[in-house]
């Protein structure tokens, strides 16, 4: 799976604690797929974790150049098409790392003058 560099420095950080799981629970298991749901409820964030997603497939839509196939592709969307899917022999990769990488840009707050990522905001400063 394509990740950013960001990402991978995460991951490096969290290296050296061991164990079996990246994001180990206080009893050393994995985290349950409620988990991100139960946090964002504790933080009292008025979010949901599908909108992240979603929020990812807007920007990657309306912000960047990238196929439709290489951003449904970044979500592990199943194609629905069995002729297509018979079809796409490759993963994109190169182009999902690239888009990922835009995005962890996007996320940390890159200038978008020195970027070609253009961050959301209200109104109409970038028009």
């Amino acid at each position: 799976m394509p990740i950013s560099p960001r990402a991978l420095e995460i991951l490096q950080t969290m290296k050296p604690l061991g164990g079996r799981w990246l994001f180990p629970t206080a009893r050393g298991g994995k985290l349950s797929g409620m988990a991100m749901s139960m946090l964002l409820r504790r933080m009292k964030v008025d979010s949901t974790v599908h909108g992240f997603r979603s929020s990812f497939r807007d920007w990657a839509a309306e912000c960047t150049g990238y196929a439709h196939e290489v951003c449904e592709m970044a979500l592990a969307h199943v194609i629905s098409n069995k002729a297509e899917a018979a079809y796409r022999r490759g993963d994109l990769f190169d182009k999902r790392r690239r888009l990922m990488g835009e995005w962890a840009a996007f996320c940390g707050g890159a200038s978008w003058e020195s970027s070609n990522v253009l961050p959301i905001r209200s109104g109409s400063e970038h028009l």
